[in-house]
C-alpha cells in the first residue's frame, strides 16, 4: 500500500512537494477511477516525483456547478479552494481529471488561483522526454490494436492532441484513429454536467453513437483520459453487448504495467 502525504503533512515537516496532485470528485468516490487515481500515484512513487494531494482539505472545482448554470455555487466552491491551494502556496499542479485540468488552468486565475497546471498525460509525457520514465521491453501493450477518444476539455477545450498519442507511441502500440478524432472527435456525451443528470429526449444517446466509433476500428483497447469518458464509454460498450470484448482503459493504466 502507497502512503501519499498531504500538503499537511509536508508543511509539518517544513517542507514542500515537487508538485500537488489534484485528485477530483471522481478520482476520490468512483471506484472506477479510484483505481486510474492509485495508479497514477503508483507511477509519480515509482519514479520518485515528490507529490502531495489535499485530502480532505480538497473539494469540488465547481465545475459541473457552473455548466449547469449555478454561477454562485462555482465561486463560492472556487474561492474556498483557492484559499486552501494560495494557504499552502501552491505552485505546480497536475491532475487525472479534464474537467478539473480545465476550471483549475483556465477559470480559478480571474479568481485569484493562479498557478502551473498540467493534465497527467501532458505531464507523463514530459516525464517520458526527460527519461524519467523507461518503458520495459516486456510491455504488455506492445503491437495491441488500440484506438484512442480525445476528451472535449482536453482536445478542443486545450487544444491538447499530441501527448497522449505520443505515450501511445512510446509504449508502441498500434494505434488506429475514430473517424471523428482531434479537433472532430465527438463528445462522450457527459459535459456540460450531463454526467450528472438525465438526457434529453433524442433518436440515440451520444455515448452509444460514440461507440460505435470504436467498434468501426475493431480495436481491443479504447484509451482514454478522463474518468467521465470511461464511465460513460463503458456503458456505450455494455449497451452494445460488446464490454467483454473492448476494454476501456485510462493511459495511466497502461503505462503503469509498462515501466
Amino acid at each position: 500500500m502507497i502512503q501519499v502525504k498531504t500538503m499537511a503533512d509536508y508543511l509539518a515537516q517544513g517542507e514542500n512537494p515537487d508538485v500537488l496532485f489534484w485528485v477530483g470528485c471522481a478520482g476520490s468516490f468512483d471506484d472506477r477511477a479510484k483505481r486510474i487515481t492509485s495508479q497514477f500515484a503508483e507511477i509519480l512513487t515509482k519514479i520518485g516525483v515528490r507529490f502531495a494531494i489535499l485530502g480532505s482539505e480538497e473539494s469540488c472545482t465547481g465545475d459541473p456547478a457552473r455548466r449547469a448554470g449555478n454561477e454562485f455555487l462555482f465561486q463560492m466552491m472556487a474561492y474556498q479552494n483557492i484559499q486552501v491551494l494560495n494557504g499552502y502556496e501552491v505552485k505546480k499542479i497536475v491532475t487525472t481529471c479534464p474537467h478539473c485540468f480545465n476550471t483549475l488552468k483556465n477559470e480559478y486565475p480571474e479568481l485569484g488561483g493562479k498557478y502551473d497546471v498540467w493534465h497527467h498525460t501532458e505531464f507523463l509525457q514530459d516525464l517520458i522526454d526527460k527519461g524519467n520514465i523507461k518503458i520495459t521491453d516486456t510491455n504488455e501493450y506492445k503491437g495491441k490494436r488500440i484506438t484512442y477518444h480525445d476528451s472535449c476539455y482536453l482536445g478542443r477545450g486545450n487544444n491538447i492532441y499530441e501527448a497522449p498519442r505520443q505515450i501511445l507511441e512510446a509504449l508502441d502500440t498500434d494505434l488506429y484513429e475514430m473517424k471523428r478524432s482531434k479537433k472532430n472527435g465527438l463528445c462522450c456525451g457527459a459535459g456540460g454536467a450531463q454526467m450528472f443528470k438525465e438526457e434529453e429526449h433524442g433518436g440515440i444517446r451520444v455515448n452509444e453513437e460514440r461507440t460505435k466509433d470504436v467498434l468501426d476500428t475493431q480495436a481491443e483497447i479504447v484509451v482514454a483520459n478522463c474518468p467521465f469518458c470511461i464511465t460513460m464509454l463503458q456503458d456505450g460498450l455494455k449497451a452494445n453487448e460488446k464490454q467483454d470484448e473492448v476494454k476501456v482503459l485510462d493511459i495511466v493504466e497502461l503505462l503503469n504495467a509498462s515501466i
